[in-house]
């Protein structure tokens, strides 16, 4: 076993199955969004691209990093068989996501009068809760066989 497994394994012992895969969802999803604008950042500083298009593309390469991770890493979810239509319940929960984040934003700047960094803040957070759930009961959920009786 390598070092780095061996870290892994301490912490998830330190930390219990279910605390250490929220760990693994944080993480992943950092990694996600530093993807992201370390991919906008060359695209428009280095490529020269226009800022929107890059911003799009920037997008599709963290959807693909965060799938990934998410998918192998912290969910464990090791099959193949159905990847694509687990990769189609992923979107379904990105899409939700990205509607229940611009509606929290919205009703918190324009209704409830917050400053908008704060609400976004807010929504980034609520949104992070959410994704777990339906990553981790809708997109890789266990599937375990039930026995019959």
């Amino acid at each position: 076993m390598t070092w780095l497994g061996a870290l892994h394994e301490s912490a998830e012992a330190l930390l219990g199955a279910r605390l250490f895969r929220l760990v693994r969802y944080l993480i992943s999803g950092g990694t996600a969004a530093a993807t992201n604008l370390t991919v906008f950042f060359l695209l428009v500083h280095f490529g020269h691209m226009y800022y929107l298009y890059a911003s799009i593309l920037a997008f599709v390469v963290s959807i693909a990093v965060s799938f990934t991770m998410q998918k192998f890493w912290t969910f464990r979810d090791k099959p193949l068989h159905d990847v694509h239509t687990q990769f189609a319940r992923y979107l379904v929960v990105i899409l939700s996501n990205l509607l229940l984040n611009t509606a929290l934003v919205y009703f918190l700047v324009e209704h409830a009068g917050v400053w908008y960094l704060f609400a976004q803040m807010f929504a980034t957070a609520t949104i992070a809760v959410t994704g777990y759930f339906g990553y981790r009961y809708f997109v890789f959920r266990d599937r375990t066989p039930i026995a019959s009786s």
